[in-house]
């Protein structure tokens, strides 16, 4: 089932990368009146060309407005694979909406769930310094945190919603995918309580905030 953190705004931006866990967000919201715009970020690879392709042609044909942004200036040599990934791809959402006349008005969504949550939070607990994603940090909204990430997968398999899945998130070499395919198995044996538990802490941070959209 899909749980909500917060009010959906009325007009919004959507960041579909064309996985299951955003193209299950973006059929969940285009199901309501709302008002939406596609912004998908192509990495450079050559998974994100067919990425693109799937979100371009789902928008085309449904009559939803896309833009698409691509890699701008080459990685630093202090920033990982994933940093340099992460700061273009928000750079790219940043910049698009403070142009005029185009989502100056809109929040953007992000479709992080609460198995990216997990992720995050044992990674920073394990630097010493445990944090937890928000639900809103500057024109941001994460209002997924609470929905686990096969719920999104069931969505688009009930709904027959088409989604890639990029062969670089077995890659262990990236430390997220390390956390999740071989760090939570086994934390999960310590505590299979875990993701009730960041569930719990996610909850808490939100009711701090109290956030009215």
């Amino acid at each position: 089932m899909i749980k909500l953190l917060g009010n959906i705004p009325q007009k919004m931006a959507i960041a579909v990368s064309g996985g299951p866990d955003s193209m299950a967000v973006l059929n969940f919201l285009s199901r309501s009146k709302r008002d939406i715009f596609v912004l998908y970020f192509n990495h450079g690879t050559d998974h994100a060309k067919d990425a693109e392709h799937l979100v371009s042609d789902y928008c085309g044909l449904r009559n939803i407005p896309y833009a698409i942004g691509n890699i701008s200036r080459d990685k630093y040599k202090d920033e990982s694979q994933e940093e340099y990934w992460r700061n273009e791809r928000y750079a790219f959402f940043s910049n698009y909406r403070g142009r005029p006349s185009r989502l100056s008005d809109r929040w953007i969504i992000t479709c992080h769930h609460l198995d990216d949550a997990v992720e995050t939070w044992i990674f920073t607990s394990l630097n010493g310094n445990p944090m937890l994603i928000p639900y809103k940090r500057d024109n941001f909204l994460r209002p997924f945190l609470v929905t686990r990430k096969d719920d999104l997968v069931a969505w688009c398999d009930r709904k027959k919603v088409p989604y890639i899945i990029d062969p670089s998130n077995n890659n262990t070499d990236y430390m997220r995918n390390f956390i999740r395919h071989i760090l939570i198995p086994n934390a999960l044996v310590v505590n299979p309580g875990l993701h009730k538990v960041v569930k719990k802490k996610v909850l808490e941070e939100y009711n701090k905030t109290m956030d009215i959209i």
